[in-house]
């Protein structure tokens, strides 16, 4: 199973568990976020990803459901879905910027006592 947990709300308990989850639709409009990860602390780059998903997933019940996701929701679950497969935010940027934020990344590692 590939597992992620997505909460994007201002309340408590609104967390989506997800098992399996896959993009059945992207918008066509575009939405940016400055996105991070504790993978790479202290950096940080604007993403450009769809402004709303459809996504199929196994719920913490059990059941096959689709979800519709838009704004915040929609870049959490996309971003947690690239983890699953392996992808990092940073890999949405061109080399040249990909190469930048990696090496800003390193030097502030470097810089930690």
């Amino acid at each position: 199973l590939r597992l992620a947990v997505v909460d994007a709300s201002d309340k408590r308990g609104q967390a989506v568990r997800m098992a399996n989850p896959e993009v059945l639709h992207a918008s066509v409009q575009f939405r940016e976020h400055e996105e991070a990860s504790p993978n790479l602390p202290g950096v940080s780059a604007v993403i450009r990803r769809p402004r709303a998903v459809t996504v199929r997933i196994l719920n913490d019940q059990g059941a096959v459901e689709e979800r519709d996701f838009v704004g915040l929701w929609a870049t959490s679950v996309q971003h947690q879905i690239d983890h699953l497969n392996g992808r990092m935010y940073f890999d949405h940027l061109s080399k040249m910027r990909r190469d930048m934020l990696l090496r800003k990344a390193k030097k502030l590692e470097q810089l930690e006592p």
